[in-house]
């Protein structure tokens, strides 16, 4: 198993047996659907628009969020979104923050993907390549400022969020073209 599945697989393991319940909801995609038109790439005839997420249940002590989104059927693994910063009062974000179509919180930002831009990336799979289950994961954290390079890699922000992380919950929706 690729080291960076085993991580985030530890991590979710460890995390599910936390006292809090973390909530995290979308009113544009659910758990093991698949993604609308809007929010898979251009490419594929998509607008590359993040999804609107609301949340609860956070813990007491967060400093801030993260939220991103991974493709672990992809290439050993695909980081389509990363949002770091968000202040800890913030409850969502609104449908295209990853975009540019809407504003992200103020003091959010967003890190380089897989392919290399700060914004969100929709689900882009190769032909043929199967169903892929894209973890959309809101991170608690215990930092208020993420202690990595906006442009960096992105696996390397997946690790500093594993580190720091109280808490998390997911969404998994699912793509295949």
């Amino acid at each position: 198993m690729n080291p960076a599945r085993m991580s985030l697989a530890a991590v979710f393991a460890l995390l599910a047996t936390q006292a809090f319940a973390m909530n995290l909801k979308s009113s544009d995609v659910t758990e093991a659907a698949y993604f609308p038109e809007t929010e898979i790439c251009a490419r594929y005839g998509g607008g590359d628009i993040s999804p609107a997420l609301t949340w609860s249940g956070a813990p007491a002590t967060t400093k801030s969020f993260a939220v991103t989104m991974f493709d672990p059927d992809a290439h050993g693994g695909w980081w389509h979104w990363l949002v770091l910063n968000i202040p800890p009062e913030t409850t969502g974000l609104a449908q295209g923050a990853g975009s540019g179509k809407t504003a992200l919180p103020p003091g959010a930002q967003e890190a380089a993907n897989s392919n290399g831009v700060n914004a969100y990336s929709g689900p882009c799979p190769p032909a043929g390549s199967g169903t892929h289950h894209y973890q959309i994961t809101l991170w608690a954290l215990d930092s208020a400022k993420a202690g990595i390079d906006a442009g960096g890699d992105p696996q390397a922000a997946g690790e500093w969020l594993q580190k720091h992380a109280i808490g998390m919950t997911r969404i998994t929706p699912v793509y295949r073209k």
